[in-house]
C-alpha cells in the first residue's frame, strides 16, 4: 500500500511539474510571439520613415535641379533677346546710314532663333543664314 502510495504521489507530482512547465513554456511562446511581433512593426517603421527621408530628398533635388535649369534657360533666352535686340539697333542704323546695304530678318520661336542677313557689297550678296537653339530640355 505504502509502495502503490508513493508510486500515485511520484505520477501526481510529475503530472503537476510537467503542466507547470507546459504554462510557463507556453507563456514563454506568447512573449516571444508579441516581441516578435513588436520588432517587425517597429522594423517596418524604421524603414517607411528611411523610404520618406529618401523620397524627400529626391524630390528636393529634383526640384532644384529644375529651378537651375529653368533659371539657365531664361537667361540664355535673355541673353539671344538682348542680341536680337542689338542687331535690330545695329540694323537700323545701318538702314538709315547705308540705304539698303543690310538686309536682315529674324523669326523667334519657343526653342531656336532663325536669323536671314543679306550684305550687299555692289553687285554681290553675301547671304548669312544661322538657326540657334535653346536649350530647352522637352
Amino acid at each position: 500500500m505504502v509502495q502503490a502510495s508513493t508510486k500515485i504521489q511520484a505520477w501526481w507530482r510529475g503530472t503537476l511539474l510537467r503542466r507547470t512547465l507546459l504554462h510557463a513554456t507556453l507563456r514563454a511562446w506568447v512573449i516571444q510571439c508579441w516581441w516578435r511581433q513588436t520588432r517587425a512593426r517597429q522594423l517596418e517603421k524604421k524603414k517607411w520613415e528611411a523610404l520618406e527621408l529618401y523620397k524627400r530628398q529626391i524630390w528636393a533635388t529634383v526640384k532644384l535641379q529644375s529651378c537651375i535649369r529653368m533659371w539657365l534657360v531664361r537667361q540664355r533666352y535673355c541673353d539671344m533677346l538682348n542680341a536680337v535686340r542689338n542687331m535690330q539697333n545695329c540694323w537700323h542704323g545701318h538702314i538709315c546710314q547705308f540705304h539698303d546695304t543690310f538686309q536682315g530678318s529674324y523669326e523667334l520661336t519657343g526653342s531656336h532663333l532663325q536669323l536671314q542677313l543679306d550684305i550687299f557689297l555692289g553687285s554681290q550678296v553675301c547671304r548669312i543664314t544661322d538657326c540657334i537653339p535653346f536649350p530647352i530640355k522637352n
